[in-house]
């Protein structure tokens, strides 16, 4: 038993050291868990446990950095030895591609590029092409770059921004991937419409674009407004001028409710007297419509009010006396009463100039004297042409000005395309036609500067659009019948087996590029054919790559294509027999087609000829007479069914 004693006291004493041991790590693993969970109180994503001397820490972290920062909090509080790192980190999001984009800026210094493009541009050529195009202009490159694919449609939407600066000494062309927005400013209205005709057609279908062309307005000199109110109570504008769109809407309302059928128009100009022109105006024809009818002229800060003749004297000094009150400070007004005239045995003196469609000039009346006389003359021919019917006579007791109105006259006569001019000692008349919409309101202009706001001027001129040199641009149809006039007396061909044209031909397509940059918004069709040698898919092959060689050539010749469709047929369709050589030349051509909306339009056109009474007879005259004139035309310009002649200096193409 005694020997046993020990033994137990051995048991004993592992027994008390193995359960004090299990109470230490059990006090040390609390101590370290708690600390460390502490110093993780921040990272609520983390979870902490202990697993002897050894700190497990888990959970998910937001990014590697977060995942650092939790470590080395634990390391800071227990041995950085005894952290275990059972963390992960959550997946990192996708980087989105950046949105590309450039601005190119030009301007009389140059042309400056900014912003983000991919980096697998060559932009060292693409600063060559845009100096080139822009005439050797600096070009200063501030792009950056990034090393992402290239988005859809950025190379065409690109490579139009860059062609455009060709026709753009001053713009803003930002450049997205399939968009496009330019801001420019144009010299001129007219130059405006050919800008936004030019750049639309010319833009590729897969760029959307976005135009904004603003044009200086006109100065007018003088600042001339002249409203007429007849004695039947119907009014009108003969001129019409307004500094602002507020002004124009008070101007058109006065003149709406005075009796002027609406939509009444004024043109917007600069050089106005007065920023309260439009109050001035609106006063002036509510005193006219007071009246009962009369005129009522602005020239500048002159005003004339001219009542009808027969007014009633008291009326005539209450309106005037109101308007006087009313208008604005520094405008001076000049009102006139007419006296009736007493009956006289003989008519008064006149002259008067006739314009006809066809023909020389003819005047006739009376002049006060040679020298007067000679000089309407020499005016005439410089204005009309040195042909002129002159019949006029010499006559006393004329106006003092008589020569003065005749002169003015005259070259108002010259605004339009034909009419007739009368000078009485009352005024000036003029009636005519006009390609012109804004001579009416010119004529008045000049009228008013040369012989005073209250000369009388009767106007009656009629803006007819067939005489409008660039509303009158020829039709599709005539487009493509020149086309063919000038492919069928030299026909383009191609060197044998290939799509190259001959060097001998070039020129056949020259002529046709220039036809179509006076054709704009055309839809046109470039048909290749071929004649029956080789295989069938060979052919069909070959007539394409000729047809989009003719595309190409017109696209470098800088002719809106973005409507024209290249097609290849093959061997089909032939105009002659393919057993002979001259028949297989025959069958080897290119056709211009017109297609979609163009085409519709050219053949809406031919059936409503085709419906018209004795058609049939007029054409088979027609017929002979070309025939019998065949053998001597010159060029496209004589043959039948063309477009006239357009003055030298109308360009529609935008170049």
């Amino acid at each position: 038993m005694r020997r046993l004693i020990p033994l137990f006291a051995f048991v004993l004493a592992a027994a008390l050291c193995a359960v004090s041991a299990r109470v230490a790590v059990a006090v040390v693993e609390g101590a370290s868990t708690r600390s460390v969970r502490e110093a993780l109180a921040e990272f609520d994503w983390t979870r902490v446990q202990a697993d002897g001397l050894q700190v497990v820490i888990e959970g998910e972290a937001p990014s590697e950095a977060d995942r650092f920062r939790a470590i080395s909090a634990a390391g800071g509080v227990v041995e950085a030895s005894r952290v275990i790192d059972a963390m992960s980190v959550a997946a990192a999001e996708p980087i989105e591609v950046p949105d590309f984009a450039v601005e190119i800026l030009r301007n009389d210094s140059g042309v400056s590029l900014i912003g983000l493009v991919p980096a697998s541009t060559d932009r060292e050529a693409m600063t060559r092409a845009i100096g080139r195009i822009a005439g050797g202009a600096t070009v200063t490159d501030l792009l950056d770059e990034a090393d992402y694919p290239l988005p859809e449609d950025w190379n065409a939407a690109l490579r139009f921004a860059i062609e455009t600066l060709e026709t753009l000494p001053r713009a803003k062309i930002s450049v997205g991937a399939g968009h496009v927005a330019i801001e420019t400013i144009a010299d001129s209205p007219e130059e405006q419409r050919e800008l936004i005709t030019t750049l639309e057609a010319e833009a590729p279908e897969e760029v959307e674009l976005d135009l904004s062309v603003s044009a200086p307005r006109p100065v007018i000199t003088p600042f001339t407004l002249r409203f007429v109110m007849e004695e039947d109570g119907t009014a009108h504008f003969d001129a019409c001028s307004a500094d602002t769109e507020e002004a124009r809407a008070r101007i058109v309302e006065a003149a709406i409710e005075a009796g002027v059928p609406g939509p009444a128009t004024c043109r917007l100009g600069l050089g106005v007297p007065s920023t309260r022109w439009g109050e001035a105006v609106a006063r002036g024809i509510a005193a006219v419509q007071a009246l009962g009818g009369g005129t009522l002229t602005f020239s500048d800060a002159d005003v004339s009010l001219v009542a009808p003749m027969g007014t009633a004297p008291a009326l005539f000094d209450e309106v005037v006396g109101d308007l006087t009150g009313d208008l604005p400070d520094l405008f001076a007004l000049e009102a006139e009463l007419p006296e009736t005239p007493e009956p006289q045995p003989e008519g008064p003196p006149q002259f008067t100039a006739t314009l006809p469609e066809e023909g020389p000039l003819r005047l006739r009346g009376r002049m006060p004297d040679a020298q007067a006389k000679q000089t309407a003359a020499q005016l005439a021919r410089a204005e009309f042409g040195a042909e002129i019917s002159d019949g006029t006579r010499l006559a006393q007791d004329l106006p003092g000005d008589w020569s003065l109105r005749v002169l003015t006259g005259l070259s108002a006569l010259a605004e339009l395309s034909n009419g007739t001019l009368t000078v009485t000692p009352e005024g000036i008349d003029l009636r005519g036609q006009t390609g012109n919409a804004d001579a009416s309101d010119e004529i008045a202009v000049m009228v008013a500067d040369r012989l005073g706001p209250a000369a009388e001027l009767a106007l009656d001129v009629t803006y007819v659009e067939a005489l409008d040199p660039i509303a009158g641009l020829p039709s599709p149809q005539e487009c493509v019948q020149q086309i063919r006039f000038v492919s069928q007396a030299q026909k383009i061909t191609f060197d044998p087996g290939s799509a190259s044209i001959t060097a001998g031909t070039r020129p056949v397509v020259d002529q046709i590029a220039e036809i179509l940059q006076r054709c704009p918004n055309i839809e046109l069709e470039v048909a290749g054919y071929t004649d029956s040698q080789g295989s069938e898919g060979g052919n069909q092959r070959l007539s394409q790559r000729r047809a989009d060689a003719v595309l190409d050539t017109l696209r470098q010749a800088r002719v809106p294509v973005a409507a024209f469709e290249a097609v290849g047929y093959g061997e089909a369709d032939p105009i002659a027999d393919n057993a002979t050589e001259e028949g297989r030349e025959a069958n080897r051509r290119i056709e211009f087609n017109l297609i979609g909306a163009s085409a519709e339009a050219a053949e809406a056109e031919s059936e409503a000829e085709d419906a018209a009474p004795g058609d049939a007879e007029a054409e088979a005259e027609d017929s002979e007479t070309a025939e019998g004139e065949a053998d001597t035309a010159q060029d496209a310009a004589e043959a039948p069914g063309l477009p006239r002649a357009r003055p030298d200096d109308l360009d529609v193409s935008g170049e």
